[in-house]
């Protein structure tokens, strides 16, 4: 079962609530994956007790180039999609940034002057948090390729749940989190900003087809512009979370919703597992 956390915005409180969720999950005696997808700015780690058991390096495939061998014939930069590669005064220019790893190149270089190398992109950390598995990548600095390391990290799930805490917005990162997931979560806050993002991301995930639900974070703040769009599109609210100052407090010294508050913690008991079974509805 997969559950991807996702928001049109940053700071709705996605990961609070995906950190929350998997607490309540495990201490209702559910073996969870917590995949911590946004790989530019991984912070689930700083909200749980846990214990670091691996660290890798993560390469992705580029293209190098024997100058000496080349002869500008265009081959290679005709069937890169993504301008990697361009013809510069007969000879082929590598703009290694743009590079998605396909290989085409290599393959269609009439002399082989193209050969695929490793490039460090970033790392992948596993920690142990009690029964909580938490899979983290951290994309080097300066990289900005976030799709292949996401993919990654999403293949280290190995529980019964696997708990996607998604990079925030609707661009490539966000739609490869979310892909194949069971059914979307979207966090969202009661202001004009949350409301414009938020229907970013649903329009997003209507055009991948996918299922989803909507949490609105500090929700007896703002306005009711949330709730009134989801109502008008048909929208299930699964969670509404009070603005809480105490909260907020707790959060600031890494203490998630679910512990910040006893009724906190209760809350998210009593709709983790309505969550759940929405997931099996799907299935």
């Amino acid at each position: 079962m997969i559950i991807a956390v996702a928001s049109g915005k940053g700071g709705t409180g996605k990961t609070s609530v995906s950190v929350s969720l998997a607490k309540a999950l495990a201490d209702s005696n559910k073996k969870i994956s917590l995949l911590d997808c946004d790989v530019e700015e991984p912070n689930a780690h700083l909200l749980l007790e846990c214990r670091e058991i691996s660290r890798s390096e993560f390469n992705v495939k580029i293209p190098s180039l024997d100058l000496s061998r080349c002869t500008g014939c265009g081959k290679c930069a005709e069937i890169c999609e993504f301008n990697c590669i361009a013809i510069v005064k007969k000879r082929a220019v590598i703009f290694p940034d743009l590079c998605h790893s396909c290989g085409g190149c290599s393959l269609v270089c009439p002399e082989k002057c193209i050969k695929e190398t490793d490039s460090k992109t970033g790392e992948i950390l596993e920690y142990n948090a009690g029964i909580i598995h938490l899979v983290q990548g951290i994309l080097d600095i300066g990289k900005a390729m976030a799709p292949p390391l996401i993919r990654e990290v999403k293949k280290l799930a190995r529980e019964e749940i696997a708990l996607i805490d998604c990079p925030p917005g609707t661009s490539c990162p966000m739609v490869t989190a979310v892909g194949g997931a069971d059914y979307v979560i979207l966090v969202t806050e009661p202001t004009p900003f949350g409301l414009h993002d938020m229907t970013l991301a649903v329009e997003t995930l209507r055009k991948m087809k996918m299922n989803f639900y909507v949490i609105i974070n500090r929700a007896d703040s703002g306005d009711d512009r949330v709730e009134k769009y989801c109502t008008s599109e048909n929208i299930e609210v699964i969670m509404r979370i009070k603005e809480s100052i105490d909260a907020a407090r707790a959060y600031s010294k890494g203490i998630p919703l679910y512990d910040a508050l006893p009724e906190f913690k209760q809350y998210f008991i009593l709709n983790s597992n309505k969550i759940i079974s929405r997931a099996g509805e799907f299935k």
